[in-house]
């Protein structure tokens, strides 16, 4: 017996999914859960360009081009001529997850698989816990690069050169990182898939792109290379710089060793895998040697935010999952052999690992101070500086100058800004009760600026 959802075309399923994971994340950042890291930083970016103005983040101090060399926000800018408004960045969010489901079905396909199992695949990857985790953390242009990167695959698999082209360019503009898999995409197809011009194309655009974004535009839109050290940080046990972390690859390969096998990896693996255990055979999964690099960077990493399923760093993986377990099952070595059973397992790992429990809980944590931050935002008329929370900062981010009540903004000079917003019941990220007061007192002391709105902790200051 087939499952009910095999009357829905691909099509129905990706409009249904948009609207889902588009109504979580705008419900999300209706009650100020989203965050200035990141959904502020590419809002800011997104609305400065679409503007005509140089995107210079004034939270990261630096032009958008010099965090990951993401010339996507350029393309991105144009809906904002349309419509200004964060909501777009999370719709284009909701929508590019939700169309992978497309390739994915075509793909398995194309493996020859039914209908009935491609459209069980497509729900698969829309289940994977990571879909839904990475749709609610603001917003990151890694989620475009997922649908482009099946494509490719898919247009790899077709001998499709423009439409294989397309997709690298798109890849490689949302994270100058992406080039190291597009590198070993390329490995793969020439070595395992026989496609060795697409193979060789995608190689030499992984090597020069890694090259031209790392050594130039990054150092030059950043101003020096601290952006590239900033990243480096969490290899720092491995190396200050790419040379040092390459040259320690040969003459120190303990210290990769010892980061490669310990518990929080071991964790971080099971977490992966356990979506689509079932579908993984270690005979078919030389797709995820594309994920080597990825793979390698998360594991190496002393960030733990590398290690879950909640953040965006092992998204690019998914991809290359769920095309060994495309492969898998068209060679019959699945563990589950009908429909029913894979979505079963995929609804029992998506309800133990999505996080829409936050919706009962820590999203609504503030909700005692929603009126008051909706009403100060209100008060905002001007495009000035403003110094805010970083849960309030999405909600004000399109504008040259905007900065964090964190650590460290005691020794803002105030007379930058036009407004202050500050919520002294919920402070933020890296910051307190005490900061916040610290801030008030010196608003209070400056003649420039008067109190115009305070309720529930929250408190407004306008310039003059």
């Amino acid at each position: 017996m087939k499952l009910s959802y095999s009357k829905y075309s691909p099509i129905a399923i990706i409009i249904i999914s948009t609207i889902f994971l588009f109504f979580c994340s705008s419900l999300k950042h209706i009650l100020f859960q989203s965050t200035a890291w990141d959904l502020a930083i590419f809002d800011q970016a997104t609305f400065l360009i679409s503007q005509g103005k140089p995107p210079t983040s004034s939270f990261l101090n630096i032009h958008i081009l010099g965090d990951h060399a993401a010339f996507i926000f350029y393309p991105l800018s144009l809906f904002y001529k349309i419509y200004t408004s964060v909501y777009c960045l999370l719709f284009i969010q909701a929508f590019s997850l939700s169309f992978g489901v497309l390739p994915i079905y075509y793909l398995a396909q194309y493996q020859g698989l039914t209908k009935y199992q491609a459209l069980t695949i497509s729900l698969v990857y829309l289940l994977y816990p990571l879909i839904f985790n990475i749709n609610l953390f603001d917003f990151h242009p890694d989620v475009i690069a997922v649908p482009a990167l099946l494509w490719g695959i898919l247009a790899a698999f077709n001998n499709n050169l423009w439409l294989f082209l397309t997709t690298l360019i798109i890849i490689l503009s949302c994270k100058s990182v992406f080039s190291l898999t597009v590198i070993f995409v390329g490995l793969w197809l020439v070595f395992l898939q026989k496609k060795k011009v697409f193979g060789c194309i995608a190689i030499a655009s992984g090597i020069s792109w890694f090259l031209i974004s790392t050594r130039l535009i990054i150092p030059i839109f950043s101003n020096n290379s601290a952006n590239i050290s900033r990243h480096l940080e969490r290899f720092s046990y491995l190396g200050n710089s790419f040379s040092d972390i390459a040259r320690n690859f040969f003459f120190k390969p303990w210290l990769f060793l010892q980061g490669l096998f310990n518990l929080p990896n071991l964790e971080y693996l099971v977490l992966l895998l356990i979506p689509i255990i079932w579908g993984l055979s270690f005979r078919y999964c030389s797709p995820l040697i594309s994920a080597i690099p990825i793979l390698a960077m998360n594991l190496l990493s002393q960030n733990s935010l590398q290690k879950d399923l909640l953040h965006q760093y092992s998204l690019l993986i998914i991809p290359f999952l769920i095309v060994s377990v495309i492969t898998t099952i068209k060679e019959n070595k699945s563990w589950f052999k009908q429909e029913k059973y894979i979505i079963l397992w995929s609804l029992i790992c998506f309800l133990a690992l999505a996080k829409y429990g936050y919706f009962t809980s820590r999203y609504l944590v503030s909700l005692d101070t929603w009126k008051a931050n909706n009403e100060a935002i209100s008060k905002i008329t001007k495009n000035g500086g403003v110094l805010t929370s970083t849960y309030i900062a999405p909600h004000l981010s399109q504008r040259p100058l905007i900065k964090l009540a964190e650590n460290g903004a005691e020794s803002f000079d105030l007379n930058q800004f036009d407004y202050l917003l500050l919520n002294q019941r919920y402070p933020g990220r890296e910051s307190s009760p005490e900061l916040i007061e610290t801030l008030k007192q010196k608003a209070r002391q400056n003649s420039q600026f008067e109190l115009v709105y305070t309720q529930d902790d929250v408190y407004l200051f306008s310039k003059k």
